[in-house]
């Protein structure tokens, strides 16, 4: 499509609504976690002609709408790959490969490793909402921390093809944006590709229900997190261990509950109704987790509640330290008891709720829609991206 005729266009449809067709891709549809929400809201707020994900698992995700625009990919015949798509990690590629390619209109991947791989030919822009570059090629450590050694040798087997086959995916894409600052730097480091940095929205309703869940105390701090190695728990159980006086509950991971201490409670998977009761309800989120961005905080402040969280990652741009929160300076049990010790009892709760304001989902879109609409209107020469074989 001409330049000139996406300006007329525009000008009938209106300056913040995108003329030709989009397609939304994201990695698979399997899990409840920080991207999977954002990704539903993209599709829910853009209505895209087309949403492709390897894998569709609706029991297990976030509810998205237009289901009957979804497209899968062949992996979603597996039943228990529905359950963990990892556990296809070799075929994944090849699972994206087999998309038709898109030719016309705009595709935006919301990536952490496999949709930026969905092809593009014709005049099609691809444009790529990176939550983290691959985890397991890039920070394989933090990644395989808590896997064994099969798993262990199987990705380090794999790794040299991975690599070429993200970094080829990488340079297909027009246009980059990272999450957070930190996730520029790794895109930078991983691809040579300068990223623009839009941050991800908060999303919990503050003025939703709130449902009660039974708590061993009163005054407790929280932790939210599925159970992957890089989230840390683990340190802040073995912080909490030694604070007996001091309460911890954990959301999103199951633990065994006679490992734990008795001041630590475990829920595992909570509804968004008892979640907004925990966070406002608690007395900080607290987190030492490798974040690529770190929603929590926010999703917390956004009930009123501050953050106490490591000094690292994305936490350094979603916490305003004094204001929505403060930070623990390492992972050390020594530095998150001092800090859980110290943290203040009193909070400006109007001040917390104003910081989360800033990174609303109407501010998102607007930056978001900028980004895809200029991508829109730049160069459309003819060409092929199909990924090297």
């Amino acid at each position: 499509m001409a330049d000139d005729t996406l300006r007329r266009d525009r000008q009938t449809a209106g300056p913040d609504r995108i003329v030709g067709p989009l397609t939304i891709a994201h990695d698979y549809f399997t899990q409840r976690g920080g991207a999977e929400r954002v990704a539903a809201k993209l599709i829910a707020a853009l209505e895209p002609r087309r949403v492709v994900t390897a894998v569709h698992a609706p029991p297990r995700s976030f509810p998205l709408p237009h289901t009957e625009r979804i497209e899968t990919s062949f992996l979603q015949a597996v039943p228990w790959l529905r359950r963990d798509p990892r556990r296809a990690f070799g075929l994944l590629p090849l699972a994206w490969r087999m998309f038709a390619p898109v030719s016309e209109g705009i595709v935006l991947c919301s990536s952490s490793g496999w949709s930026h791989a969905l092809r593009t030919t014709g005049n099609a822009v691809k444009v790529v909402y990176c939550h983290n570059p691959a985890r397991w090629l890039y920070q394989p450590s933090d990644y395989l921390k808590d896997r064994g050694l099969a798993v262990r040798a199987l990705v380090a087997l794999a790794r040299p093809a991975m690599l070429r086959f993200d970094r080829a995916a990488a340079r297909s894409a027009d246009v980059y944006v990272a999450n957070s600052t930190v996730v520029a730097r790794r895109i930078r480091a991983a691809y040579g590709i300068e990223a623009t940095v839009i941050h991800p929205p908060v999303t919990i309703d503050p003025n939703g229900i709130r449902t009660a869940v039974a708590t061993k105390a009163a005054s407790f701090f929280l932790t939210v997190g599925r159970g992957r190695g890089y989230k840390n728990t683990a340190a802040l159980v073995k912080a909490f261990r030694s604070m007996p006086e001091q309460h911890l509950i954990i959301v999103g991971t199951d633990y065994d509950a006679e490992s734990l201490p008795p001041n630590v409670q475990v829920f595992g998977r909570v509804t968004d109704e008892q979640l907004r009761w925990l966070y406002a309800s608690c007395r900080a989120l607290v987190s030492v987790a490798d974040e690529d961005f770190g929603l929590t905080p926010l999703e917390a402040n956004a009930m009123g509640a501050p953050a106490l969280v490591l000094r690292a990652g994305g936490f350094l741009d979603s916490v305003a330290e004094g204001v929505s929160g403060r930070y623990i300076e390492s992972r050390s049990v020594a530095d998150i008891v001092e800090a859980v010790r110290s943290f203040p009892a009193a909070w400006s709760r109007d001040d917390v709720r104003r910081h989360a304001e800033r990174f609303s989902l109407d501010a998102f879109l607007h930056r978001l829609r900028a980004v895809l609409l200029s991508a829109e209107l730049g160069e459309s020469m003819p060409k092929e991206r199909a990924l090297a074989a």
